[in-house]
């Protein structure tokens, strides 16, 4: 079989490790190759996202994607370009939808990138899409969650590898519907990510539950939670549910008063993320025990090479994965992927490759949907349980996002619309 014929295989553990020797960011390795094959330097990918505002996720995200960067290269490139090694380019987005296309803009016409991907707010997403769109350069974004990207939002020239927001919701509800509890309350963040999940949890709870209904929401600004006036008003709200959609430090003040007041006491919650790491560490010996939640329990994955990663990240980085690693690393690889296939870094040529290619990665094997540019990456379902003085997760399964995507009839109303 040829090398364009290949889907992209997880790096070895050998190759892993060799590259941990390359340069920061791989530019010395990549300047050594190019130089030895005149007109052909590296390819540049135009990398932007919440650096500074979502540092716990960003941070390990860019590192596995060096990690990974290092790998590549250090195994010789992109062997259907003739070796070209790959070089990303970092940039912060700003974690507004105004800086994030200018920084876009900078990438295309300063840095002289082949391609955009990252981002990690919805909105900043979104604004990365139009962008691309009207430019006509491929944008693979990895982060942000909102259904619009490639719903009624959707594009030709972007692509998305995280699985959405409807579903990972749709996971949680899979995995309460049975609960016997129909009385729910939401909290979420008033933003479109927030917005857009308690919407699905609604909208696929009605579906699954008979008897379902929502007594009481609560949408909180982004970054601005107030906890004790959440808390009072959750805890009037009389239910037996909650599904809550906070994260970051929005999360942490919610669960230290929910703990101080009871709120969590004899009620099914049902939370999107929290059992990252990047939110999980944060909440220590406070993480709530019993929550249904999408995560990353790194320390007891054993399959597709996963613990080759986590040694090589660790060797790296002396630190511990979180689920940006994870994703990082997945990026970088199917970034590859697609090259190889490609064999161009012209945009229609990476598309085609882009379009229903299948990467196998250290979370199992991936596939981007060709009608809606939707990965099949999934996520990890459990409850949270303490180990200790930390949170971790318990009765966890991997849950693959193949089969939670949106039924291709609304893709074709959506995009239509």
């Amino acid at each position: 079989m040829s090398t364009r014929d290949e889907t992209f295989r997880p790096l070895s553990r050998r190759t892993v490790l060799g590259g941990l020797a390359a340069a920061p960011l791989g530019l010395a390795a990549s300047r050594a190759v190019a130089q030895g094959q005149p007109g052909s330097g590296p390819i540049r990918i135009g990398e932007l996202n919440s650096y500074g505002r979502m540092a716990a996720f960003a941070v390990p995200y860019r590192n596995a994607m060096q990690l990974a960067q290092d790998a590549v290269n250090k195994a010789g490139g992109i062997k259907s370009l003739g070796g070209r090694p790959i070089e990303i380019v970092f940039r912060d987005d700003g974690s507004t939808p105004g800086d994030a296309t200018r920084v876009a803009e900078e990438l295309l016409t300063r840095e002289n990138v082949a391609f955009l991907c990252g981002t990690f707010l919805s909105n900043v997403g979104l604004a990365v899409a139009d962008f691309a769109n009207q430019r006509k350069a491929l944008f693979l974004a990895t982060e942000p969650l909102t259904d619009a990207l490639t719903m009624g939002s959707g594009n030709r020239y972007t692509f998305r590898v995280r699985p959405n927001t409807y579903m990972q919701t749709r996971m949680l509800v899979e995995a309460v519907k049975d609960s016997g509890v129909k009385r729910w309350a939401i909290v979420a963040p008033n933003y479109e990510y927030g917005q857009s999940a308690a919407a699905n949890f609604k909208k696929l709870m009605a579906a699954a539950v008979p008897g379902f209904e929502v007594v009481g929401e609560q949408f909180p600004a982004l970054g601005k939670v107030d906890a004790g006036a959440t808390v009072g008003a959750l805890s009037q709200m009389k239910a037996d549910g909650l599904f809550n959609v906070l994260f970051g430090a929005d999360l942490t003040a919610f669960v230290r008063e929910g703990n101080t007041r009871g709120l969590f006491e004899k009620r099914k919650v049902a939370s999107l993320l929290t059992g990252e790491p990047e939110y999980m560490i944060p909440l220590g010996d406070e993480t709530p025990e019993g929550w249904v939640t999408t995560g990353y329990p790194w320390e007891t994955i054993d399959t597709n090479g996963h613990k080759e990663f986590v040694a090589a990240y660790r060797a790296r980085f002396n630190d511990t994965p979180r689920l940006g690693s994870l994703l990082g690393y997945v990026v970088v690889g199917m970034i590859r992927d697609m090259l190889e296939k490609a064999g161009s870094t012209e945009t229609e040529a990476m598309i085609g490759a882009l379009e229903g290619l299948t990467s196998q990665t250290i979370a199992g094997p991936v596939t981007m949907r060709a009608l809606d540019h939707q990965s099949t990456l999934g996520a990890w379902i459990g409850e949270t349980a303490l180990n200790g003085r930390q949170g971790t997760m318990k009765k966890v399964r991997y849950a693959d996002g193949a089969n939670y995507m949106f039924p291709e009839a609304e893709v074709k109303a959506a995009r239509k619309a």
